[in-house]
């Protein structure tokens, strides 16, 4: 089992930044890939980016392409979304997901294992 933990989440202004942290503990591989959902009000929760094992492979939702950057950090085994010039749209509950092994289905939601309980982004306008 692996146990992941958000944080970083909070009230930010049109135009602003904020870093989301994932730490992730328990029985972690170097093959360990993590992603990032969100999930607005009333909506279906969505793929935001996912970030291999080895930190080399990135994808993004084109939403966020060019103003999001997921990253990893081995030693610590926590990955982060770097988020700036957010927009209203933006505002919603991240998750951080993982799972064992890469798939080419990372953008589902039904093929991570493991989940965070969640932070929230609000980006007031």
């Amino acid at each position: 089992q692996v146990q992941l933990v958000e944080s970083g989440g909070g009230l930010v202004q049109v135009g602003g930044s904020l870093r989301l942290s994932c730490a992730a503990s328990g029985r972690t591989t170097d093959t360990y890939i993590m992603g990032w959902f969100r999930q607005a009000p009333g909506k279906e929760r969505e793929f935001v980016a996912v970030i291999s094992g080895s930190g080399l492979t990135t994808f993004y939702t084109d939403t966020v392409k060019g103003r999001f950057t997921i990253s990893k950090d081995h030693a610590k085994s926590t990955v982060f979304l770097q988020m700036n010039a957010l927009e209203p749209e933006d505002s919603a509950i991240y998750y951080c997901a993982g799972r064992p092994y890469w798939t080419t289905s990372y953008k589902f939601s039904t093929f991570y294992d493991d989940w965070g309980q969640g932070t929230q982004v609000t980006v007031s306008s």
